[in-house]
């Protein structure tokens, strides 16, 4: 017998209206608690959404061709903001397409509302269109999981509750992705009604507290050092403990820490000095926030021993070489000037006046090993980082560069998608940053980064972004080039699967999008360039074998410089 069910025409029992209700109520409470950006991926299924999202003009509103893209804008605003972007996409692979981002957001605790449509229970598992099981399909990758159904009135009441939390789960304390999965009905077109009350109180997101007990008694030793990286909230605060311990500051250019006093730039050079390296081991190491790049670091201080302090805001384990033996969740801040005012005794200046001295004259070493010489690699990170903006390096070579050859004075404020080190989404998370800031944003990344990451350079011209991309080539994956594999393979198998070239004119790549685009090979025509507003892409030559030695040549000049006579 065929049944036919007849549809209202109008009114709040109309199933399309009373999902269009929902989603503005959604939209409402958000913006009500300080969303101010949403990250569309067109579909269909995600109309109801799309369209709440669209008649907000408090919200900007990107609208990126495709997922993988659209979600690390997503994530660039959350870097740039601490507040979660809005993500939507439509039901099926699209939302499969979110997942590396969504990854990302989860290992560098970056705060995202991922919201994806979905076919309503009756079109799961009967083979219906552009249907997958998208029931907690991140994983233990989100803070919170959560489908409340099809939209339904007698519900109304929970939608506002349900927003709330699904912010405060992505804010804390250990901020990261939350993800909504919304079953839409056709027809998908509504018109809200009157949205439920909005009587709710403010945001509340939990703080760890700070316990110290005993540990400032421990930090009274004279040869200990700081490890400052991402998650650094208050650079005078490192800059009072190493005050008061006299301790250098080991500052990766993410941390905000360079210049503060007592900051070592060029730590990764002076560790490769072997005398330095083995009569300066430390007894005590504070690692503040999330490690830096350098290997050279990381085997020194696993060679160190002694007491290792893990501080990070969130309650997360970091340690990768398993040495930390005391863990603290606080706010960097906080426990740096807590710290700083417990320490007791007089403090001997000349292990900090050593680490200092010769950071300063190995930063010197460095900026005349580069000045007017030809545009390699090191170069261009140095000189990025010395400009006045935000700057975003992808996770290869670039984020190694602009920590080892960065300026000591550094000026940019440094971004890089470290949680999971992909190389994907560079283009994006910029794209996205300099979207939730308004500034300008410049991009440092490798010609195969770049690739992983055409599809963002999609419309990129009319999005009103102020992106300034560099992009070093190399003509394939040039940080291999600095393993073993490159000495101990034949040439013709390393460059098949490490090597890797792959021929792409990168100027014409760009110029496809309409962007503004050339080759530069000088300092002063790449410097002409970052004056300029974005967006536009500049291509700086580079050969991988040559990139090797010029990176031997400066860290030789570094060595040689501290050694005697």
């Amino acid at each position: 017998m065929l049944v036919v069910t007849i549809e209202p025409t109008s009114g709040a029992g109309r199933p399309a209206d009373v999902q269009a209700t929902m989603c503005a109520t959604l939209v409402d409470q958000w913006i009500r608690d300080g969303v101010e950006h949403a990250v569309v991926a067109p579909g269909s299924r995600s109309t109801p959404v799309a369209l709440a999202l669209a008649a907000r003009p408090e919200l900007r509103l990107d609208v990126y061709h495709d997922e993988r893209s659209a979600a690390f804008a997503a994530l660039g605003s959350g870097l740039a903001t601490g507040r979660p972007a809005l993500l939507l996409c439509t039901s099926g692979t699209a939302a499969a397409h979110f997942h590396a981002a969504v990854v990302e957001a989860h290992l560098s605790h970056v705060p995202m509302l991922v919201l994806t449509a979905d076919r309503p229970p009756e079109l799961r598992d009967v083979g219906a269109p552009q249907t997958i099981d998208q029931v907690k399909l991140y994983g233990d990758a989100v803070r919170w999981f959560h489908d409340p159904g099809v939209a339904d009135m007698a519900a109304a009441h929970t939608w506002r509750s349900l927003a709330r939390h699904a912010l405060e789960r992505t804010l804390g304390p250990a901020a990261g992705p939350v993800h909504l999965n919304l079953p839409f009905r056709e027809p998908l077109v509504g018109v809200a009604d009157d949205l439920p009350g909005h009587d709710l109180g403010p945001v509340v997101v939990p703080v760890s507290a700070l316990r110290l007990g005993a540990l400032a008694m421990q930090l009274e030793r004279e040869r200990g050092v700081i490890i400052a990286g991402r998650g650094v909230d208050d650079p005078a605060a490192v800059a009072a403990l190493s005050a008061a311990t006299g301790w250098p500051v080991l500052a990766d250019p993410r941390s905000g820490c360079r210049g503060i006093p007592g900051a070592v730039a060029a730590f990764d050079a002076l560790l490769r000095h072997e005398g330095f390296a083995d009569s300066h081991l430390p007894e005590v190491m504070v690692h503040l926030g999330e490690p830096p790049a350098s290997k050279v670091l990381a085997q020194w201080l696993a060679l160190a021993g002694g007491v290792q302090v893990r501080v990070q805001a969130r309650d997360t384990f970091t340690d990768p070489g398993h040495l930390v033996t005391h863990r603290i969740t606080a706010s960097v801040g906080e426990f740096c000037r807590r710290v700083a005012g417990e320490v007791r005794g007089s403090v001997d200046r000349s292990w900090l006046e050593r680490w200092t001295s010769l950071a300063e004259r190995a930063d010197a070493v460095i900026a005349a090993e580069l000045a007017d010489g030809p545009l390699v690699e090191p170069a261009v990170a140095r000189i990025m980082t010395e400009q006045p903006h935000r700057l975003v390096v992808a996770s290869s070579m670039p984020v190694r560069d602009v920590e080892w050859f960065g300026a000591a004075a550094q000026r940019a404020t440094v971004f890089s998608n470290r949680g999971a080190n992909g190389i994907d989404g560079t283009v994006a998370t910029a794209a996205g940053i300099a979207a939730a800031s308004g500034e300008p944003v410049l991009v440092l990344l490798g010609d195969v980064a770049l690739l992983h990451d055409a599809s963002s350079l999609t419309a990129l011209a009319a999005r009103g972004v102020d992106a300034r991309i560099v992009v070093v080539d190399n003509d394939g994956g040039g940080i291999f080039s600095f393993l073993p594999q490159a000495a101990s393979l034949p040439t013709a198998r390393f460059e098949q699967l490490f090597g890797t070239p792959h021929g792409t004119d990168l100027v014409a790549l760009a110029a496809a999008h309409r962007l503004p685009a050339a080759t530069v090979e000088s300092a002063a025509d790449l410097h002409a360039w970052l004056e300029r507003p974005g967006p536009w892409l500049v291509r700086v030559p580079s050969t991988r074998d040559a990139n090797v030695v010029e990176h031997r040549r400066i860290n030789d000049a570094v060595v040689a410089a501290m050694s005697p006579g």
